[in-house]
């Protein structure tokens, strides 16, 4: 299985959310849908960058050591550094379902 760290960030809010996953374009259409009480108030989000990770504890302790930071400008360096676009989650669409 495959685990990602993922950053989102609110245009509306200028703000950045930080969380990790093993699905992606499910998660990402979740934030969307206002299904999160945190992220409900920044829609729409856009993705700004996922890593791939073989685990899920070394997504979830990048996610941590990138929370623990709490330095915006190290965050964009980050995501302009580490940017890797996942194509079916661009538009905000998932090819998902959602229960």
């Amino acid at each position: 299985m495959r685990y990602f760290l993922y950053i989102l960030y609110s245009q509306s809010l200028d703000k950045y959310y930080i969380g990790h996953t093993n699905d992606l374009c499910r998660r990402f259409y979740e934030h969307n849908l206002g299904k999160e009480k945190f992220t409900r108030k920044g829609i729409p989000w856009d993705l700004r960058i996922s890593k791939e990770f073989n685990t899920k504890t070394d997504a979830y302790s990048e996610e941590r050591r990138l929370k623990k930071c709490k330095n915006r400008k190290y965050l964009e360096n980050y995501i302009n550094f580490q940017l890797v676009e996942h194509p079916d989650c661009k538009s905000g669409r998932s090819p998902v379902q959602i229960r």
